[in-house]
């Protein structure tokens, strides 16, 4: 079977390390949903090593039969879609190689009894000596699991063997949160063995900005403060939040998508060119970048920040209950559901262009994208023309529900007279290079199994991106909102929102 190369970027066609891969919370939706067809996937490509187990450990009381149907079971409904059936062979190589650890992640015994399971594993599948845990858990374990596993001999590397974990966000709720988080992780681990994971950057078009914006000389030159007049980094939901009210309540749309998934698009969208794509290197520029933004004042956060929950409305047709209606949430919540800020860059190449940021749940449609704005051409060439008004060229990069790129711009109207009008060039990945599953997650296991930690955020990185919302959170926290909800489900967010860009002389981009 031949490795489709837009499974991962670059074509690469590396399988993974051979290793056994301890999954923490393995009986929750994350593995259901998103990591086992994730490793579906890979092995259907032949991108898993041959010489790979994988072994859940979780609370839940079951047998590894069970364990084992449990899995298979999340593989058939997530892995593929209704019209066809998994790969029996690739079903059945999976499930010989799956076993389970119940226990209490904060009991020292059960750390002893999962050591002797990897090595009995590791023994009898010809596994070499490589082991990475993959923490789908609840925050407030990160910091348990890693101290029991070093106490345990589990995080030590010998030789060429090596032990990485993958930990999931939120990583910290606040900047000190995330510095205390860091300092106890690295009692028991090197930086290089840690991997702090955002399923944003397995998705194809987020790794594709590096090459847009370095690989095409008719792009990179106009990419700074000349050309560009601002940015707008979108990340919309249409679904509320479900059933993650508990968690929601206390994280918030800032906390859950700002310091992480918008963070790591701006920093991806303004980093200078780094030396090379060695995971240091790209992570290097990324810190660079966030650490050159404006850390708001508190001033600031007033003028140029804004904040929604979302109330009862209209979604596809359908009623949908506000956000205080939701399971697990306050009947009098203060939670913010959308969030929108004004951001200025203190650089050379971004210099006096705004970058504006929202993400909100409840809106009127599902997307996440980047779009670049352009200055306008001067009019003084049309000035005894019927053209009064120049439009401005734009390129959006579309990362969800479709990945594509859209670039907008002029071309005359047939006909005597001058008029001008809009053309759009689109391009969709589905559509040049066919269709591959992905749940954004195989790009990201593979390359913690070859030690490429290029899309996973670094320490540095993650307390950068605290840094500049922890006084947003400060102020947020003294004045509480006495407006909510304050905008409608199946709305773009509240009037507010609109107002951030109108002061500026611009408007939202609700559409491509």
């Amino acid at each position: 079977m031949s490795t489709p190369t837009h499974l991962v970027s670059g074509g690469q066609s590396r399988a993974g390390d051979s290793c056994v891969m301890i999954i923490f919370g393995a009986t929750g939706d994350l593995t259901r949903r998103k990591l086992l067809p994730a490793l579906y996937n890979l092995a259907k490509a032949k991108l898993l090593s041959r010489k790979f187990a994988l072994i859940g450990a979780a609370f839940d009381q079951l047998s590894s039969e069970a364990f084992r149907e449990h899995l298979v079971e999340a593989i058939r409904t997530y892995a593929t879609d209704e019209a066809e059936e998994p790969d029996a062979e690739v079903l059945a190589w999976f499930e010989r190689r799956m076993y389970y650890a119940q226990g209490d992640f904060r009991d020292p015994e059960f750390y002893w009894r999962l050591k002797e399971l990897c090595t009995e594993v590791s023994g009898k599948n010809g596994i070499e000596d490589n082991y990475f845990y993959y923490l789908a858990t609840a925050p407030n374990f990160f910091g348990e699991i890693i101290r029991q596993l070093g106490q345990a001999g589990m995080a030590t590397e010998e030789g060429d063997h090596w032990r990485r974990v993958i930990i999931e966000k939120p990583f910290g709720h606040d900047l000190e949160s995330a510095k205390q988080l860091n300092a106890e992780i690295k009692q028991v681990l090197r930086e290089r063995q840690i991997y702090r994971i955002d399923h944003y950057l397995g998705k194809e078009t987020v790794q594709n900005i590096l090459v847009f914006r370095f690989a095409n000389s008719i792009f990179e030159p106009i990419w700074n403060r000349r050309y560009i007049d601002h940015v707008q980094i979108t990340a919309a939901e249409t679904v509320g939040v479900e059933q993650r009210g508990s968690y929601y309540e206390n994280a918030g749309a800032l906390r859950d998508m700002v310091p992480n998934h918008l963070f790591q698009l701006l920093s991806l969208t303004t980093m200078e060119p780094p030396v090379s794509f060695a995971a240091n290197a790209v992570r290097d520029e990324q810190t660079k970048v966030l650490r050159a933004v404006q850390i708001p004042t508190p001033e600031d956060v007033l003028s140029k920040t804004t904040r929604g929950q979302y109330g009862e409305g209209v979604i596809d047709g359908e009623p949908v209950p506000g956000y205080r209606s939701e399971p697990n949430v306050a009947s009098d919540s203060k939670t913010e559901t959308f969030v929108a800020m004004r951001m200025m860059i203190d650089n050379w190449r971004w210099a006096d262009v705004p970058f504006y940021l929202r993400t909100g749940k409840r809106l009127a449609r599902r997307t996440t994208e980047i779009a670049i704005q352009f200055r306008r051409a001067p009019l003084v060439l049309f000035r005894n023309t019927a053209i009064d008004q120049l439009r401005t060229n734009r390129l959006v990069i579309y990362l969800q529900p479709n990945e594509g790129i859209s670039l907008q711009f002029g071309a005359k109207v047939p006909g005597p007279v001058m008029k001008l009008g809009t053309v759009k060039m689109d391009f969709d990945y589905e559509d040049y290079f066919g269709s591959t599953p992905n749940t954004g997650y195989e790009r990201l296991l593979l390359d913690c199994m070859t030690g490429d930690a290029t899309l996973f955020q670094r320490a540095d990185m993650v307390e950068a991106g605290w840094c500049l919302i922890q006084p947003v959170l400060d102020v947020w926290k003294a004045l509480p909102p006495r407006s909510f909800p304050n905008y409608a489900a199946g709305s773009w967010g509240p009037r507010e929102a609109d107002e951030l860009l109108e002061r500026d002389g611009r408007h939202w981009i609700n559409g491509g």
